[in-house]
């Protein structure tokens, strides 16, 4: 496909714009973002192709895109910020904030549990419609009423959509707003990020169609093939892997206003690039003069929690407080990096030691679940650019 890339590369970041393009060219990309800042001052700015996966208007410097699984990393910082300000104990039970959490043998699950994904309940015995889902009464009582499927804090599996409803109501009854109004207020306004969980209506001309595309497979047949446990787990409605992805069923259309305007923040935040390199940059330094989180705090959540074989996604994952950590599962730049992928794409990470952060966003969904092509040939230019660009 050829495409007209759009935006600006700082000087020594150029080969960053040419992976851009080619995956275009060479991964079936059809419209996409990316957004690179380094020491606080964005050095990336990119954009290419069609706002709509399967339209010809083009993307915009100001499309949005949903950004999945992406989300996470986002709401990890508000309750980490909430412990910053001393109104979340990491180290205390959930029930603390939240008696009726308690039952089912779930005293012992500490709020870092849940961040780390060891919290035991990647799944719901009777999974939520949308409408349930979008509900935080209903989902949390849905979610206080599951039993763990393992010993909490023994061992870790990924909580594809019920962290989302975990993280909600910790935030929701230590402030009394949930975590898509808390992002709203105390991270998107003061740095101007176009970010939201829970979409408003004003913006929703923003958001481009989402939808799934194929890409040329991996060279060699072995590469190609997926391990068979892995396709096991993916393909027997029993799994836990099966399960946790379908805690919302049907599942929702990623396309549907209704998916759009709910609050999850496992799975729907919408973004454009920038959105999420911004959010990102100020995790690890001041951006225009904001910085959401503590030196501190940016060391306990890129501090290993889990890792190991993951019961749910059945790869070898590694996690801090709220975000995955480099390793073969989810490639960054940098062994120091931690940030969050999306389910089919997108991704956002910092690397404290190089400075930088990076928010790509898509609207072709592949298969992928951690490590994308299209996104791991960007972070390969990255790095080469790190090397080569002077810092300032």
């Amino acid at each position: 496909m050829d495409v007209e890339v759009h935006g600006t590369v700082a000087g020594g970041w150029e080969p960053v714009r040419e992976a851009f393009a080619r995956n275009f060219e060479r991964l079936g990309e059809r419209g996409a973002a990316l957004a690179v800042y380094r020491d606080g001052r964005r050095v990336v700015d990119l954009w290419a192709g069609s706002k709509d996966v399967d339209g010809d208007a083009p993307w915009q410097r100001d499309t949005a895109q949903v950004v999945r699984s992406a989300t996470k990393g986002v709401a990890a910082a508000a309750v980490l910020m909430l412990h910053e300000r001393g109104l979340l104990d990491l180290d205390a039970p959930v029930g603390r904030y939240w008696p009726e959490f308690k039952a089912h043998g779930k005293e012992g699950v500490l709020v870092r549990h849940v961040l780390a994904h060891r919290a035991g309940l990647p799944v719901l015995d009777r999974p939520l419609s949308l409408a349930d889902a979008a509900d935080p009464v209903r989902a949390a009582e849905a979610v206080a009423a599951q039993a763990p499927v393992w010993e909490p804090g023994t061992d870790h599996g990924y909580h594809a959509l019920t962290y989302g409803w975990l993280v909600d109501e910790l935030v929701r009854r230590v402030t009394g707003k949930g975590t898509g109004e808390w992002i709203a207020s105390e991270m998107a306004a003061p740095l101007g990020l176009d970010l939201w969980v829970g979409l408003p209506a004003s913006e929703a001309h923003r958001v481009g169609r989402a939808g799934k595309v194929e890409g040329p497979e991996p060279s060699g047949a072995l590469r190609a093939r997926p391990k068979r446990s892995v396709t096991a787990a993916y393909t027997d409605p029993d799994s836990l892997t099966r399960r946790a992805f379908a805690a919302i069923d049907p599942s929702p259309d990623h396309n549907d206003p209704a998916f759009h305007a709910a609050a999850l923040p496992a799975a729907n935040g919408i973004a454009t690039a920038d959105g999420l390199a911004r959010f990102y940059a100020s995790l690890t330094g001041p951006v225009d003069g904001v910085r959401l989180l503590s030196p501190d705090t940016v060391e306990r959540a890129r501090a290993e929690e889990s890792a190991g074989p993951d019961r749910v996604l059945v790869v070898g994952t590694r996690f801090g407080l709220g975000y995955m950590l480099h390793g073969s599962a989810s490639p960054l730049l940098a062994p120091g990096s931690f940030g969050h992928p999306g389910r089919g794409g997108s991704l956002g990470f910092a690397d404290p030691e190089s400075g930088v952060a990076l928010g790509y966003v898509t609207n072709g969904f592949r298969r992928t679940v951690t490590a994308d092509p299209r996104a791991q040939a960007l972070i390969r230019a990255v790095r080469e650019s790190v090397e080569s660009a002077p810092r300032s």
